[in-house]
């Protein structure tokens, strides 16, 4: 298995295909999944040319399941360490909801030098959380239901979650599939309940605005405005304002799990956005 092990004693597991001479793209995956959610993307732009590389989130996936560090500060850290172990350099990093997230903090910490572009795909930032200076975010009450379920039954959420708004498929006319509901289910139960839970309150109630600030590179926004899980209003087009370089494109009636749903129409935008 492929890992490295970060200078605070964390495996994390990663994928690493391509040539090492050509330019890599760094995909960073949602909560509560693994770096196996960007299959289709790594196939695609592997066909492209490009070196394609993704790890699972310290206590996701195949890395280890460490009880603390289940934080923003933490997880652009350990991106830090594989990026340096590695010597990326003009990478391209796309990050998906809670992944957006992680990369965004990456980019503004730890990026300079060696990051070309960023794309945040239904990314978290910039906070998701309702305060009083983001009266637009979800209220607290919304996030607790989301723990509590975590805590009743796990693989039953894991379950009702991509059934339902993950994927858009609780909308009327929609065709679930169950083979990408049994995906994410077999994702997020490889993961650590414990690092699940703590990332809830990684994603929601961390406030990105100091990082897009800090942003330079060019940087793409994709957002489907059917979004149930992160809603547009209070994320994709004020990230895109708050970003130096931003570039807003919104998709009509696309889901929150819209690489799987629409991958052909993501891929494409996100090829032609690297070319540009």
């Amino acid at each position: 298995m492929t890992s490295i092990t970060t200078s605070n004693g964390v495996q994390l597991f990663y994928k690493d295909w391509g040539p090492k001479s050509a330019q890599p793209i760094v995909f960073h995956h949602g909560w509560p999944l693994s770096s196996d959610d960007w299959d289709n993307q790594m196939l695609f732009f592997l066909s492209k040319g490009f070196r394609v590389i993704a790890h699972d989130r310290r206590g996701h996936g195949r890395s280890n399941q460490v009880s603390d560090g289940h934080d923003m500060d933490h997880y652009a850290s350990d991106v830090a360490a594989m990026i340096d172990y590695l010597d990326l350099r003009n990478a391209i990093h796309v990050g998906h909801s809670t992944g957006g997230g992680e990369a965004a903090r990456y980019v503004a910490r730890y990026g300079k030098g060696r990051v070309a572009k960023l794309i945040l795909i239904a990314a978290v930032p910039p906070l998701m959380l309702k305060t009083a200076a983001n009266p637009g975010g979800l209220p607290i009450d919304a996030f607790d239901g989301l723990r509590s379920q975590l805590v009743a039954n796990r693989s039953q959420f894991y379950h009702d979650f991509p059934s339902g708004p993950f994927y858009g498929y609780n909308r009327p006319g929609s065709e679930p599939s169950q083979a990408v509901i049994s995906n994410w289910w077999r994702q997020g139960m490889m993961g650590g309940a414990k690092a699940h839970y703590d990332g809830i309150k990684a994603f929601s109630e961390t406030d990105f605005t100091e990082d897009l600030k800090s942003i330079t590179v060019p940087a793409l926004v994709l957002h489907g405005d059917d979004d149930q899980i992160v809603p547009i209003g209070a994320s994709a087009p004020l990230s895109a304002k708050l970003l130096q370089a931003g570039t807003l494109k919104i998709y009509e009636n696309l889901p929150h799990g819209l690489c799987t749903t629409h991958a052909d129409v993501i891929n494409a935008d996100v090829l032609a956005f690297i070319a540009g």
